[in-house]
């Protein structure tokens, strides 16, 4: 008997490793995977800014690096993924701890009662009691490496995991930077508001004066009154946008969402972001470097389904001691031992094990899929604020250029209409466009700072 399944196992096991499918192919090739990757970017024709630093040494704010600063401190966001992070090293050492044998103690401890019947002195009761303590040692021999490439798996695992963290650290110094400026705006915002109101509020007084001196009639009293009314419903507005903004900013910082934190000037923006090639965006952005570790974990996974369908060869071994009084457990004359090797090979199982070997290949596909979007869409990211870069420079220039027109109006209609060569509504007219152009410039120079810390992190450089 023990000669045959001598035969039968071999035979077996060979038949077996003949039907096992072949591994799939890689995905991880390369870091292009098949993308057309140009030589240069095609928004980058023009001079951009260089970025030398982190956001804050880029805009050379001491009080935008100290926000940044405390966001990388104590922003939640970044603290889950810290700890996601350090959930990813403990899966990896769990991992490689397959590799080696794991030792276990036992002790157990039985009492157990037999009534028989019967003539003769078999007859009657029995009390048996047995005690145990043993070391067993259990080891999986690695002959087609699946734990090797569960490990590999694992490993891959935590460097997207570490990506993943640089990429968040990157986003909430990006976020942070962002709302910093939202809040200069909104100062300023809200700063013009009031001067707007002023500015009405003066016109108002001077038609007042003018209709109790029977100069003006009352549609020009209700025209300046309509204007100084609309300015004071603005402010309000703008005071709530403010105190937003704010709070977004303390919020982002780890802080209680008060709207107590403030800033009100612009940094410099005279320092500027190096686009570089688009081929060096492969190498510096976190969440690519994330999305091509996580094909490298896809295809260790194929390979631990692929080896899966391959026999396990185990060794074990266990010494210890049993006796049938808890005293003895301590003496040598009652020692055990034993040694054995096994081999589990799976026959018949529904076909869990293949489909479980072509959804892991799947999934390495979805990896690879997921990679080639997270390229495409950070070449879009850049070339997106290269463009505007340029196009939001010269919509500014214009608009400050606009705003010098617009006063100078303003202030040649004020004088003809102390001249009676104008109407009121001309003034309001005037007013109103030389405080939508500055309201514009305002928008126009606050996209801009939001765009240069899209950029920035758009290349990977945000922190």
């Amino acid at each position: 008997m023990a000669r045959l399944i001598a035969l039968i196992l071999p035979f077996g096991a060979s038949l077996f490793l003949v039907a096992c499918p072949s591994l799939p192919g890689s995905k991880a090739s390369g870091r292009n995977n098949g993308l057309d990757v140009p030589s240069d970017y095609n928004s980058g024709k023009a001079a951009v800014p260089e970025l030398v630093g982190s956001l804050g040494d880029v805009f050379g704010s001491g009080d935008l690096k100290k926000q940044i600063s405390l966001s990388q401190e104590k922003n939640p966001d970044l603290a889950e993924a810290a700890a996601r992070l350090e959930e990813a090293g403990f899966n990896t050492r769990s991992a490689r701890a397959g590799l080696f044998p794991s030792l276990t103690a036992n002790g157990s401890g039985s009492r157990s009662k037999n009534n028989s019947s019967g003539a003769g002195f078999n007859a009657g009761s029995f009390i048996t009691e047995r005690y145990g303590a043993s070391l067993d040692a259990q080891w999986e021999v690695d002959v087609w490496g699946r734990i090797r490439a569960g490990v590999a798996a694992s490993e891959a695992s935590y460097l997207a995991a570490d990506a993943d963290y640089a990429a968040a650290s990157q986003s909430i110094a990006a976020q942070t930077a962002q709302a910093y400026f939202s809040l200069v705006a909104a100062e300023k915002l809200q700063d013009l508001a009031q001067r707007r109101l002023e500015s009405f509020q003066s016109t108002f007084d001077l038609v007042d004066r003018r209709f109790e001196l029977g100069t003006a009639d009352f549609g020009e009293v209700s025209l300046a009154k309509t204007d100084v009314e609309n300015a004071r419903a603005a402010i309000n507005a703008q005071k709530d946008n403010r105190d937003q903004a704010a709070r977004q900013l303390a919020t982002l910082t780890g802080s209680y969402p008060d709207a107590g934190k403030s800033a009100t000037e612009w940094p410099s923006l005279k320092k500027s972001v190096s686009s570089g090639i688009p081929s060096t965006l492969l190498e510096v952005r976190p969440d690519i470097y994330a999305a091509y570790a996580r094909i490298l974990a896809a295809d260790s996974n194929v390979k631990v389904a692929h080896r899966d369908l391959f026999p396990s060869f185990t060794l074990t071994a266990s010494s210890g001691q049993q006796s049938s009084a808890l005293r003895d457990l301590a003496k040598s004359n009652f020692s055990v031992w034993s040694v054995a090797a096994g081999l589990s090979a799976p026959i018949i199982d529904g076909g869990s094990r293949r489909a479980e070997l072509g959804a892991a290949n799947a999934r390495a596909k979805q990896a690879l899929a997921s990679y080639r979007s997270t390229v495409l869409n950070a070449f879009r990211e850049v070339e997106n604020a290269l463009g505007s870069e340029q196009y939001l420079k010269k919509q500014e220039d214009a608009t400050a250029s606009a705003l010098e027109a617009a006063k100078s109006a303003e202030e040649r209609s004020l004088r003809n209409f102390d001249s009676g060569l104008i109407e009121i509504l001309d003034v309001l007219e005037t007013k109103r466009r030389r405080f939508a152009a500055e309201e514009s410039l305002i928008n126009l120079k606050n996209l801009r700072y939001q765009n240069r810390v899209a950029l920035a992190l758009a290349l990977g450089k945000a922190y």
